[in-house]
């Protein structure tokens, strides 16, 4: 079986929240919102090893989330950089040999198994992948003075999610290529690829529960959803 590792994102600083404390590292039913990512990879068989990419001043209070909680998978808490593409370029360079890199936001507490095999089998398939849901509502396209220009179809759009998985040549390639360029406006992996047109990247079905943490009503909905996925997992083992 091929291998495959994960790089987990947790050096945004979440201004957004109006937290003193960054998102990632807010509680969510008693345990630190990272956790809940942590343990999805941690938990997964396709899964060989975790970096965790923090901000450096982070960097200790991370290894007490990972021994406090028992991660045995999380090899490597590394600093991350200025933007998040470099904090995933320094999540890369510690890799080393593997053959399907998963590169997740820790700010997203809910990837599930179902989740990690798509994305791993398409990623193996395409190179490149990402966990996405088609778009719920109506898209607008505006002009810089705040006027509908158009109406955009909604059919074709996706909202992107992380996981984003790649091969990870191909990744590591593009991260380097890009870099000799101008890197001004990137705001994800596969949006390396795309500008570089190494390959298609490949659209896989997330999930609606697989929400960005970025605000305060955020973590609200969190908490539900959490609430909701307990209760689903007590029935099935009173079920059993």
């Amino acid at each position: 079986m091929k291998q495959a590792k994960a790089i987990v994102l947790a050096a945004g600083q979440g201004k957004r929240m109006g937290s003193v404390v960054p998102k990632q590292f807010l509680e969510l039913d008693g345990k630190p919102l990272l956790f809940y990512s942590l343990e999805c990879f941690e938990q997964s068989e396709l899964i060989s090893e975790i970096i965790l990419v923090a901000g450096k001043d982070a960097i200790p209070f991370c290894w007490k989330i990972v021994d406090h909680f028992g991660f045995q998978k999380v090899k490597y808490v590394v600093p991350g950089g200025k933007e998040r593409y470099d904090s995933v370029y320094e999540g890369l360079k510690v890799c080393g040999d593997c053959d399907i890199v998963f590169i997740h936001d820790g700010a997203r507490p809910f990837p599930d198994a179902g989740m990690l095999e798509r994305t791993f089998e398409a990623a193996d398939t395409y190179g490149a992948c990402v966990a996405a849901v088609p778009s719920k509502d109506t898209m607008k396209q505006g002009t810089p003075d705040g006027l509908v220009e158009r109406t955009l179809d909604r059919s074709t759009l996706w909202n992107v999610q992380t996981p984003q998985v790649f091969r990870y040549d191909l990744i590591m390639e593009a991260h380097q290529k890009i870099r000799k360029g101008s890197i001004e406006g990137v705001t994800d992996d596969s949006m390396i690829v795309e500008t570089l047109g190494i390959c298609p990247v490949k659209l896989v079905m997330g999930s609606y529960d697989n929400i960005k943490v970025t605000t305060p009503e955020d973590l609200v909905i969190a908490e539900n959803i959490l609430k909701r996925r307990e209760k689903a997992t007590l029935k099935m083992k009173e079920k059993e």
